[in-house]
């Protein structure tokens, strides 16, 4: 007659030398079953339709090279593919983007709203508009600086989880307004003289202020865009979480057997 096989075998003793064999990490994805987010989607296919409409009205009722050329034209492109992106995947239940690009566009797209509303209100609405009082020109000039960088901070705070932002990405967010800020110089040098919207911005008008003083308008803007960047990182890690947590697992446990 064999011995009883114990219920609880003991733990064996570890090997002097041998590291002890860890389980592998499993990935949250294998654990939690994918989840569609309907309502998520459709708000931000809105806000992707939205500023579309708002960066073809501005194209249709200016020259689309000063158009395009604009920091709050472009931030508000790359909101356009960011939110249909993110869209999609709320819809089909996959990975959402990378919260670096999505802190990135928000910041884009607030730097643009707050230059526009603090510095450039005695400016036209856009460079190179033909119209600039035209209705088509205002609804544009309200969509992209004040209504979709609204849209953009209530996706981050209602519909994103908390605690994904990083402190050294800060710096990195950065790289984008500097490449801007040599693009604009660099298309002002190259433009002629008396050529119309050589310089986009009044504060960064060389012809008028001289590099001098436009380098350091250049300079405090960007340790100002650095704030908000640490702004809105310390922000994401203070906020809480308008994501409920699943209980559910993709596991079922069964009861022990005999």
């Amino acid at each position: 007659m064999t011995a009883p096989i114990p219920r609880d075998i003991p733990d064996l003793p570890a090997i002097p030398g041998v590291p002890g064999l860890l389980p592998p990490p499993v990935p949250a994805s294998a654990v939690m079953p994918p989840v569609r987010r309907p309502v998520a989607a459709t708000l931000r296919l809105l806000t992707a339709l939205t500023a579309a409409a708002a960066t073809t009205l501005a194209l249709l009722h200016g020259s689309p090279l000063p158009v395009l050329s604009l920091f709050s034209i472009q931030s508000t492109i790359l909101l356009t593919a960011v939110l249909a992106l993110s869209a999609r995947r709320s819809w089909t239940a996959r990975r959402p983007l990378p919260a670096t690009l999505r802190g990135a566009t928000l910041l884009y797209v607030t730097i643009a709203a707050l230059t526009h509303h603090l510095l450039a209100t005695s400016a036209p609405p856009f460079s190179g508009a033909t119209d600039p009082t035209s209705w088509q020109t205002t609804l544009a000039d309200h969509l992209i600086h004040t209504a979709l960088p609204l849209a953009a901070l209530l996706d981050w705070l209602l519909l994103t989880p908390p605690a994904r932002l990083h402190l050294r990405r800060a710096s990195t967010w950065l790289l984008y307004p500097l490449a801007y800020l040599a693009f604009t110089i660099t298309r002002g040098e190259l433009l002629p003289a008396n050529a119309p919207d050589r310089y986009l911005y009044p504060f960064l008008d060389i012809a008028a202020h001289g590099y001098k003083s436009t380098l350091g308008n250049a300079l405090l803007l960007g340790l100002s865009c650095y704030a908000l960047a640490v702004l809105l990182i310390a922000l994401d890690h203070l906020r809480p979480n308008p994501v409920r947590p699943h209980s559910k697992t993709g596991f079922r446990l069964q009861p022990p057997v005999g």
